[in-house]
């Protein structure tokens, strides 16, 4: 693939190119495809995420009971859990809006999904086998934020490896 002009600013050029803080341009077709897939990764689990979040929050006596939750302390704990939901997800937009600037804090959003799939594991593995309706959300939970780290670890390992190639050259 033949390489497009990097900058209309070489100084800028020069300073990603040496590993300067500078974010590399848009003009390299790998770069910004990685981006794209960043965006529609990390998009998608957010998506699904808040909608998730708004639905406990807002309806929570339909979900309670799938927590073997039930009256008003089931409720307030599954609206409480849409709260959580909703502050685990502020840190989503800044990268969806701009991956390659804010890649310290996509680290920060697959930390915080490590950390839910694996409290989500230890909870499901420490259940008694007589709670087959609590297990089964939990496992939703863990097949959603499993399939979520990986849509979301493979498009940000991609646009790390193409920005690492475009430096390269």
């Amino acid at each position: 693939m033949a390489k497009i002009s990097a900058s209309a600013n070489p100084a800028r050029t020069a300073a990603w190119r040496t590993g300067g803080t500078a974010a590399p341009t848009r003009s390299d077709a790998g770069v910004r495809a990685a981006i794209w897939a960043c965006r529609a990764a990390f998009a998608l689990v957010f998506a699904v995420n808040v909608h998730c979040a708004l639905s406990f929050a807002v309806d929570p006596a339909s979900y309670a009971g799938g927590f073997e939750l039930t009256g008003v302390a089931g409720e307030a704990a599954t609206r409480g859990m849409g709260v959580a939901f909703l502050m685990w997800n502020c840190t989503y937009p800044l990268v969806i809006w701009r991956p390659a600037r804010h890649r310290a804090l996509a680290g920060v959003v697959l930390a915080q999904q490590v950390v839910g799939l694996a409290g989500e594991t230890a909870i499901l593995a420490g259940l008694p086998a007589d709670h087959a309706a609590l297990a089964g959300g939990i496992m939703r939970f863990v097949a959603f934020d499993g399939f979520g780290l990986a849509v979301m670890a493979g498009a940000f390992a991609w646009l790390l490896l193409a920005e690492r190639r475009c430096r390269e050259r």
